[in-house]
């Protein structure tokens, strides 16, 4: 019988460093090192989500799974060997950038392929019956790192890497991905922009990063056209603006696409307090998007779902989203309670601003249907 819900983590995936910076630009010329001396890809978020699973008691109810870094293989089938040869000889090295915004210190290669094997470990063993669904924490994430580039914090493309490894071991067809990031997942649909296996779907704010991609227009081309899709909402959209485009847009391409398995972006970084974004969203915001897609796949999928970690900067915030999550896709619901949660609640769009922004879903699912 298929076990319930597995959790990947390497400690070694929170060894990743990407310098000192101030947001996402490096220190230097007008901009003083931070007291903290922090980039906002660091291991705090996601340390203190782990550490949140700990102490609630939930990790314990779970299976905690590490898994091997992925094969030369495995990273062939989606990112070109000059790439690949470029940043382990980096890596050999002090590290550098291989890509905007895209830094790494000395080993950073060998972390990275880490990180997309937990992924890759995840989508395994759902896929296999081993559990029913998981949560892969992976550090770097994946989801802007483009098949010649890395970009953004990405440096491999997590999610890509682990589907195209199944699909090549295991004879996995059709899949779809949801990527909720705050920021449009340019690197996972620039992979498949051009096949009609694979479904990507990036529901993101407008214009936040990259400020060029993640347009409803860009729909994929060739065989693929119809297999992207893009959901780009205004800043300041809250709980039920994502709601909407989630049961009004997302699910419904995600149905009639009928995948073998949903694998989920899992970006924390359109919650409300984020140093990268302008979203609304808290805890219970994600407790109620990964219950939906739990829902859809159970129709479509038997249920196989897969989260992979991506963005999320607010160390205060992301533990309880992240919780929240894995809360859901198990099934156990702790005694934790999110001490932010009523603040978030009264800090939501008014009734006027919410009527507008639920317009403006209505405008994109109505133009996407168009197309």
């Amino acid at each position: 019988m298929t076990a319930g819900t597995a959790f990947y983590h390497d400690e070694r995936c929170l060894w990743h460093s990407t310098g000192e910076a101030v947001l996402f630009l490096p220190v230097g010329g007008w901009l003083q090192p931070l007291a903290t001396g922090g980039h906002p890809e660091s291991p705090e978020s996601k340390r203190r989500f782990k550490s949140l699973l700990d102490v609630s008691g939930l990790a314990e109810q779970l299976d905690v799974l590490s898994a091997e870094p992925v094969t030369r293989e495995d990273l062939l089938r989606v990112h070109p060997a000059a790439y690949l040869d470029r940043f382990e000889e980096l890596s050999a090295g002090r590290g550098g950038e291989i890509g905007q915004e895209a830094l790494f210190s000395h080993g950073g290669f060998e972390i990275a392929a880490l990180s997309a094997g937990l992924a890759k470990r995840a989508v395994t063993d759902v896929v296999c019956g081993r559990y029913r669904n998981a949560y892969a924490l992976s550090r770097p994430p994946g989801h802007h790192c483009l098949p010649e580039e890395g970009m953004g914090f990405c440096l491999l493309a997590n999610i890509a890497i682990a589907v195209e490894a199944v699909k090549a071991e295991h004879g996995l067809g059709r899949v779809a991905v949801i990527d909720w990031d705050v920021h449009h997942g340019n690197g996972t649909e620039a992979v498949y922009y051009e096949r009609d296996d694979v479904l990507t779907v990036s529901i993101h704010q407008e214009n936040c990063f990259p400020v060029d991609t993640g347009a409803t227009t860009d729909r994929g081309h060739g065989v693929g056209l119809g297999y992207n899709l893009n959901v780009p909402l205004p800043p300041g959209s809250g709980h039920e603006t994502y709601l909407a485009a989630m049961r009004d847009i997302v699910l419904p391409a995600v149905r009639d696409f009928a995948p073998e398995l949903i694998v989920i972006a899992s970006g924390l970084d359109a919650n409300m307090v984020d140093p990268l974004a302008r979203q609304l969203l808290y805890a219970d915001s994600f407790r109620q998007m990964t219950a939906l897609v739990m829902e859809l796949a159970d129709e479509v999928c038997e249920g196989r779902v897969v989260a992979v970690h991506e963005g999320g900067y607010a160390e205060s915030e992301v533990p309880f989203c992240g919780l929240a999550i894995v809360e859901t896709l198990s099934g156990i619901r702790t005694e934790v309670v999110d001490p932010f949660e009523e603040t978030f609640i009264a800090q939501q769009p008014s009734a006027r601003t919410l009527s507008h922004q639920l317009a403006i879903v209505a405008e994109l699912a109505e133009e996407i249907r168009s197309l």
